[in-house]
């Protein structure tokens, strides 16, 4: 079997047959030259199945499902909170961010962003391929961006948060494995948190505040910093 894995939005069963986009068939018999007869994987959110390919014809390849490799994962739900960065860093952050588990990014603008707007046809796309890099099944959901007053009050109760706090002393993160609600990550932008900003993450009722580095780190450093050390904790 070919180590090539697509994500495919449709329904996946046993003795399906269909056919792959544009792209993913110019992906599969030009660039990787897989040829009739030959498998590889399809996944989605039901699970990883075993391909095997029928026919390509006019440079659209045609399936056929044999059997299922992997059912749908049971996760832990690991939330990024961001601002948005300038590009180039900013795909690298969701790309590195995917391949370490984060399961939904929510874009937050601060007082302090200075990107204001996503590109979010061009960060899915990134998060698919992470996805289908990095082995994992699930594909992380990216949300419109929103204040970080609305995401608070939307959210309360509802997940346990994780503030990167320049201005605490505070090492170590205590956070179990146990409990069903979502551990979220919040990080500020380029400028760092306003004081407001801090207050309004600090009254949360379920915050735990931690200052990662004793360096001030760029944006994407400190993002994947916090999710590496959840991640960690959590043996995810």
């Amino acid at each position: 079997m070919s180590n090539i894995r697509l994500f495919f939005a449709k329904s996946l069963s046993i003795n399906l047959t269909d056919k792959l986009d544009k792209s993913q068939s110019h992906y599969v018999s030009k660039v990787m030259r897989v040829k009739e007869n030959e498998v590889f994987s399809l996944f989605n959110s039901s699970g990883e199945w075993e391909a095997k390919i029928l026919n390509i014809s006019k440079n659209i390849v045609e399936f056929n499902v044999r059997k299922q490799l992997r059912k749908k994962e049971n996760i832990k739900e690991l939330w990024l909170a961001f601002s948005p960065i300038k590009s180039n860093y900013f795909n690298f952050m969701i790309q590195k961010a995917t391949e370490l588990g984060i399961t939904r990014f929510i874009p937050i603008i601060f007082e302090r962003t200075i990107v204001r707007k996503i590109n979010k046809e061009r960060l899915e796309k990134i998060i698919i391929e992470a996805t289908e890099q990095s082995n994992r099944i699930n594909i992380p959901t990216l949300e419109k961006p929103q204040n970080l007053k609305n995401f608070l009050s939307n959210n309360s109760k509802k997940i346990d948060l994780v503030f990167t706090d320049l201005n605490t002393s505070k090492k170590k993160l205590d956070v179990g494995k146990e409990g069903n609600k979502p551990l979220c990550a919040v990080v500020g932008p380029e400028g760092d948190f306003s004081e407001k900003e801090r207050e309004l993450i600090l009254n949360f009722k379920d915050v735990k505040q931690i200052n990662i580095n004793q360096n001030i780190l760029r944006a994407e450093t400190a993002t994947i910093s916090i999710i590496s050390i959840i991640s960690y904790i959590l043996n995810l």
